[in-house]
């Protein structure tokens, strides 16, 4: 640790507020996604195959930034549930699909106030939002560019 990093209070880092944020967001989310009996990282796949539909195990865990560890119970519990199904490949037995069932689509429905109701807890109007977006994406391009130079 440089002298500069053991200067700066913890309060004031970066880093240790996009945690604290992202542990506040989760349990923000909590209250909202209990009606529905789904946790956040179950809210973020269903939220994935809304917007884009039928998607592979493999491209849903890049796309929620997540591990196959994570995502196959995650996905057995959501599919216990009747919310999405997942099927092998004709062509290739390793790759599994995952698609909504009915039941999954029709609860798209019923979370439709859940983005808007976060954003009127967090204060975000259309500009606040996309400022902080654009906050939090610079911060994503930088850290996976540093990643893949490392």
């Amino acid at each position: 640790m440089d002298d500069r990093e053991a200067s700066v209070p913890l309060d004031d880092m970066v880093c240790w507020n996009l945690y604290s944020a992202a542990r506040a967001v989760t349990a923000a989310y909590r209250p909202l996604l209990e009606p529905l009996g789904v946790t956040y990282p179950q809210y973020l796949v269903l939220a994935n195959l809304w917007t884009h539909g039928d998607q592979t195990v493999g491209s849903l865990v890049e796309r929620i930034q997540s591990d196959y560890g994570t995502m196959t119970p995650l996905l057995q519990r959501l599919e216990k549930r009747g919310l999405v199904r997942r099927t092998r490949s004709a062509t290739d037995e390793r790759t599994v699909h995952v698609s909504l069932t009915e039941e999954g689509e029709a609860l798209k429905q019923r979370a439709a106030g859940i983005y808007p109701a976060i954003s009127e807890l967090f204060g975000f109007g259309t500009e606040q939002g996309a400022v902080a977006l654009e906050a939090l994406r610079g911060i994503i391009r930088a850290a996976e560019e540093r990643a893949a130079g490392a």
